[in-house]
């Protein structure tokens, strides 16, 4: 190969779920292999592989004639921004290109604006998708065509309401600082992002896409996309169990060549290690398309390593091909693989399936508040359960697993600890669990805390429903603020002791505890009504100057805050520092 030989860009897919990340991939498929039959696409090992001969006979169908000089397009099969940020190359993206799938007619959604947020991290360039144009009201039905050929046939009511969404889009990416256009609109694609119209369930707009992303990757990335006859880096994207060969290791080869007998440097979970390429295999171009061993590779390519030692290989870490001493690779393995999350003395308890995706779930949780304590590559075992259940913090009692399994002795140990667990294959939903878990955690500690301390609270005796009024008073009281309880000790409004609270019924029903704004039947012990207490006068639940600190780092509702400063002016007549020592 020459010096100014192009290998083929990598090409990721973004997007919100639902949004057609997974369909459009398929599109691509079936655009240019009809049935799944040989053509210019080989579906590879964890990636899709268009050959540029499909391209350009696409691009001369729309009679846009360019002399592409890139072999073609490799797809990563694994759609989603978790999958993009786990793939990467010396600190940067893996992928050279990505396509930011967005639904026409729903616009941004939270993982829209997650995917444009990972892609200004790494700088990559993109094409937007706008996908499912055909369920835009007035569309006639047409298929597997470009976007223009698309147009000729339809409505002008259609053309209108497509216009108003594509324009509303180009609005919304307004917003967060990108210059966007339709794509067949655009003089000058290094300052606008092109915005692509597609169907991927009709197949439309599919050709433009391929074709967008060959003439733009070969004029802009010529410089980043040079084949380099160097010794193979890739990026390892999953470990997968094949039968009776055991594990193997499907790799993205972003540089050089890997050919088998290599040795290979690779990250572990007891630290970077190195073995030898024991075989190589892609998906054969052959109508079975089944799999078949090769003796090199170049890349770009998708390809699965079997490995000749038995090792815990970590996904997402990269895979170095080593002549000579192996140092430089394990610290560059190091380096690539340390974790870049913030941690705190407290917060959240994370796990993940790859770097790449613990960093992309650090990234939202932290984004929505959240504080990370701990952040670790693996499954949720026994010991990670253990080591949570013995923090001081109740709110740092949750583990979040993105990906991973559960070990059966975890899940054992947690039924009997007081800890949360949750797991999922979408950092979005995971996130939304984690903040309602949050929520309801912290309800329910609010709700212990106001059961077993005593809670401020105001109320006072209502003259129309006395019904004894002494051993013990029984009356009828309106409870302002707080909470009152069984056992609760009352106060006067001038520090004198009025009575303690027998029992609470709400009707015919027998209460522990009443919350305001309410009226109870109340029993109240060791006072005579008109004597020590009297109606229409506020009584208060005395508390212990202790309580003062914790309600003050936990504040309750505003009324109960406000009836907390009443009783410490009351106790204050007394004892002027009361409630000011910690």
């Amino acid at each position: 190969m020459s010096a100014d030989t192009l290998r083929q860009p990598i090409v990721c897919v973004l997007g919100h779920v639902d949004h057609g990340k997974t369909s459009l991939l398929d599109s691509i498929r079936s655009t240019t292999v009809a049935k799944k039959e040989v053509g210019g696409i080989t579906q590879r090992i964890g990636a899709t592989d268009v050959d540029i001969s499909e391209i350009e006979k696409r691009a001369n169908l729309s009679g846009k004639k360019s002399p592409f000089k890139i072999p073609g397009l490799l797809f990563i099969d694994t759609p989603g921004h978790v999958a993009f940020s786990n793939m990467r190359a010396r600190g940067g993206a893996l992928a050279d290109m990505a396509i930011l799938v967005v639904d026409i007619n729903e616009g941004f959604k939270p993982q829209t604006i997650e995917s444009i947020n990972i892609l200004k991290k790494f700088k990559t360039p993109f094409i937007v998708a706008a996908n499912k144009i055909d369920l835009v009201p007035f569309f006639r039905p047409v298929r597997n065509t470009s976007f223009v050929e698309a147009m000729k046939g339809q409505r002008q009511e259609y053309t209108d309401e497509l216009e108003k969404r594509l324009y509303d889009l180009v609005y919304k990416f307004y917003e967060y600082g990108l210059t966007t256009e339709r794509y067949d609109r655009i003089t000058d694609f290094a300052k606008t992002v092109a915005i692509v119209p597609v169907s991927a369930k009709l197949e439309i707009g599919i050709q433009d896409v391929l074709v967008m992303l060959a003439g733009l990757s070969q004029r802009y990335l010529a410089q980043d996309i040079k084949f380099q006859d160097t010794p193979g880096r890739g990026t390892i994207i999953e470990l997968k169990t094949e039968g009776s060969i055991g594990i193997t290791l499907d790799t993205v080869l972003y540089q050089g060549k890997l050919k088998k007998g290599d040795m290979i440097a690779i990250n572990t979970t007891s630290g970077p290690a190195l073995t030898k390429v024991k075989a190589l295999l892609v998906n054969s171009r052959t109508k079975s398309g089944k799999i078949v061993e090769r003796n090199s590779v170049n890349s770009a390519a998708g390809i699965r390593v079997l490995i000749s030692d038995k090792l815990d290989v970590v996904s997402g870490s990269p895979l170095i091909v080593v002549q000579g001493d192996p140092q430089e690779a394990f610290q560059e393995i190091s380096r690539e693989s340390s974790v870049n999350i913030k941690l705190s003395e407290h917060g959240l308890t994370i796990k993940a399936d790859a770097l790449g995706s613990l960093e992309a779930l650090a990234y939202e949780l932290i984004d929505k508040g959240f504080t990370i304590r701990s952040a670790s590559v693996g499954s949720i075992t026994r010991r990670d359960v253990i080591d949570v259940s013995t923090l001081n913090d109740p709110l740092d009692r949750l583990i979040v697993g993105f990906n991973v399994q559960i070990t059966q002795d975890a899940r054992d140990e947690s039924f009997s600890s007081d800890i949360g667990i949750l797991s999922g294959d979408v950092i979005y939903s995971l996130v939304e669990e984690s903040l309602e878990w949050y929520r309801k955690r912290k309800d329910q500690l609010n709700e212990e805390r106001k059961q077993s301390t005593s809670i401020p609270a105001k109320i006072m005796i209502m003259p129309e429903y006395v019904f004894r009024t002494t051993k013990p008073v029984i009356a009828g009281v309106k409870i302002f603020s707080g909470r009152i309880k069984v056992g609760d000790t009352l106060i006067r409004a001038d520090g004198r002791y009025g009575g303690t609270i027998k029992s609470i019924r709400d009707g015919e029903v027998s209460k522990q505890f009443a919350d305001a704004p309410a009226e109870v039947a109340v029993s109240i012990e060791g006072v005579t009504l008109n004597r020590q207490i009297n109606p229409s006068e506020p009584l208060y639940v005395d508390i212990p100057e202790s309580v003062v600190k914790i309600l003050r780092e936990n504040r309750l509702d505003d009324q109960t805050m406000e009836t907390l400063e009443e009783i410490i002016r009351i106790k204050r007549k007394e004892n002027i520092f009361w409630g000011t020592r910690t």
